[in-house]
């Protein structure tokens, strides 16, 4: 049973800000239930990327992929399962808001065993531990005015920002026209591994072939509703496509901190395949399980070991699961 939790005053909020928020793990059940506090408490939804729309697909690897990872994603021509969204968890935000990622849930099928990533639409996460995590989601619950603590807020961002970069990112950028219009990341650094036993670490990026974003006068006249709509109309004229590049990593490059960004244009790439999505699926086919891109990967391709944000994903979507099943 997941705790409710009380609205944080804004003295309590302030005082547990006096210094930077330290590495200690959080409880992964309290930051879902403050993800949904943040959000609105709002009923059967997910924690994160509540508002979205499930999809089907494929993805063909390139000729050569198997030369930096045996995973058999990576040996033949696979299906998939895959849900665009918005970040967040009220199910009603607009599709024009700027200053929130785009999300994109895949789960590449294989019988020997799944690939599963979770990417969204920006180079860096807006944490880089768990406790961090938590205090960001504190000071965003809204007060009895309905909104959160604005000082607060600042009070946080001063001591701690590194948190301001993603929003930053975001905002410097245009709204996507189209959830399959723009570039996803996968923020954590993988460990790719051969038939040979070689091992190269590497970012991933799904790079969108197709491209668009909107002006500000484009976006105004956009109902707060849209994205679902033209990817419908986008699909039924052929699928989105995406090619699979990987980021390869230099000695110093930070593989620990999800807010910190790799110089991509001074990295070597290589692309693992394309990923086309052809239709759009019931959402049951999406709610029926999570998106578990800690568990779900194959024998060829790790998650990072020692970055405590990805090792958290876990329990919190389990948590997530649970809470709009019942």
């Amino acid at each position: 049973m997941i705790r409710s939790f009380s609205l944080l005053a804004s003295t309590a909020v302030l005082a547990s800000l006096v210094a930077p928020v330290q590495a200690e793990e959080a409880d992964p059940g309290a930051i879902v239930a403050l993800q949904f506090a943040v959000s609105g408490d709002h009923k059967g939804v997910r924690a994160s990327g509540a508002k979205g729309v499930c999809l089907k697909g494929s993805f063909t690897p390139a000729p050569d992929a198997a030369t930096l990872s045996k995973a058999p994603q990576f040996a033949k021509p696979v299906p998939v399962t895959a849900r665009f969204s918005m970040g967040g968890g009220n199910p009603k935000i607009s599709d024009k808001t700027k200053p929130t990622t785009r999300g994109f849930a895949m789960r590449m099928m294989d019988p020997a065993g799944d690939m599963t990533f979770v990417v969204i639409s920006a180079p860096v996460f807006s944490t880089k531990t768990p406790a961090q995590l938590l205090e960001f989601l504190k000071v965003r619950v809204p007060g009895p005015d309905g909104k959160p603590n604005a000082e607060a807020i600042k009070a946080f961002a001063a001591q701690n920002p590194e948190t301001g970069r993603q929003a930053a990112w975001l905002n410097a950028r245009p709204v996507p026209a189209s959830f399959a219009g723009t570039d996803y990341w996968a923020v954590h650094a993988y460990t790719l591994t051969n038939a040979r036993g070689e091992t190269t670490k590497a970012k991933l990026k799904f790079v969108a072939a197709d491209k668009a974003t909107l002006s500000d006068e484009e976006l105004k006249a956009k109902p707060d509703a849209f994205y679902a709509d033209e990817l419908k109309e986008r699909l039924a004229r052929g699928p989105a496509r995406f090619d699979l590049v990987a980021i390869l990593a230099e000695p110093d490059d930070p593989t620990t901190d999800v807010t910190a960004t790799w110089p991509e244009d001074e990295r070597r790439t290589k692309t693992l395949g394309t990923l086309a999505i052809a239709g759009i699926e019931p959402d049951a086919t999406c709610d029926a399980a999570t998106f578990d891109p800690v568990v779900d990967l194959p024998v060829g391709i790790a998650g990072p070991a020692d970055d405590p944000m990805f090792a958290i994903r876990s329990p919190a979507y389990a948590v997530s699961l649970s809470r709009r099943s019942n």
